[in-house]
């Protein structure tokens, strides 16, 4: 599962950085996965790497009546190592909310183990996540979530120091299972001045038990209905979500100046969809 619901507000923001006339209408259009990089749009470069990790399937959950992704998706350029689908989120609540868009999807196409349950993978649009990340999920047993090191994302990718420390880090046990995953910690927090420091970039595992969670969340201070919330539900119900740690780089298209550098990693690789 992909969101591709955003607004795209931080990337509609006028900045300085020069684009391409391709690039700067994806930009103005909130398009953050649709925008060129390298000669391809972002989620080319992503289903290829969702591919390579083993992944089949990929739902798109959209806005009603969005054209530009089934677009490219079903006309343009239809993946042959993967199925394309399609879900739509009403309105932009959060989150949360985007999974239980999906919903009916997952449960029509997903696999289902042993008790009936369906299990997936869901990331975000506007991140290309290394494939080795994406394989360690799709190999994982049950729920679980991908810790990146902080201090890798700074060195090997294109997120400065300053964002990360907007990232959601996470408390995990010695023996890998998620602790305690906190938005946005405050410079004295416990977690902030760890010798490792290990983040969420919405790169997870989930069974279709997260639908309930989802479900039962309340807007948060910010007014959405965060995806955090419904985790922290389940794992109050008992669940426990594994948290391999990997110190690989994550790339991230979230604002325009975000566009040179991303396209300076990504030169001369050419996606296979």
């Amino acid at each position: 599962m992909i969101l591709a619901r955003g607004l795209g507000t931080r990337m509609r923001a006028e900045d300085e950085v020069t684009l391409t006339p391709a690039q700067a209408a994806a930009a103005a259009a909130g398009a953050k996965g649709l925008i060129p990089i390298a000669g391809h749009p972002l989620l080319d470069h992503v289903l290829s790497a969702l591919a390579d990790g083993g992944i089949t399937d990929v739902i798109f959950v959209v806005a009603p009546g969005e054209s530009a992704l089934r677009g490219r998706y079903t006309r343009e350029a239809p993946p042959t190592r993967l199925r394309v689908h399609f879900a739509e989120q009403a309105e932009p609540k959060g989150t949360a909310d985007a999974l239980l868009a999906a919903r009916e999807s997952v449960e029509a196409i997903a696999p289902r183990d042993a008790t009936g349950a369906t299990h997936f993978l869901m990331c975000n649009a506007d991140n290309l996540y290394p494939s080795e990340a994406v394989t360690m999920l799709v190999g994982a047993a049950g729920p679980a979530l991908v810790a990146f090191d902080a201090a890798s994302l700074v060195a090997h990718g294109n997120i400065e120091e300053t964002r990360v420390n907007q990232f959601a880090l996470l408390d995990v046990s010695p023996d890998g299972i998620l602790r305690e995953i906190v938005e946005k910690p405050a410079p004295g927090h416990p977690l902030r001045r760890s010798a490792a420091r290990w983040v969420s970039m919405n790169l997870w595992r989930f069974t279709s038990a997260i639908f309930t969670d989802c479900a039962a969340v309340r807007p948060s201070p910010r007014g959405e209905l965060e995806l955090t919330d419904a985790v922290r539900r389940a794992m109050r119900r008992g669940v426990r979500f594994a948290a391999p740690g990997v110190r690989l780089p994550v790339l991230d298209l979230s604002r325009r100046s975000d566009v040179p550098a991303v396209e300076a990693r990504l030169a001369g690789r050419v996606p296979r969809l």
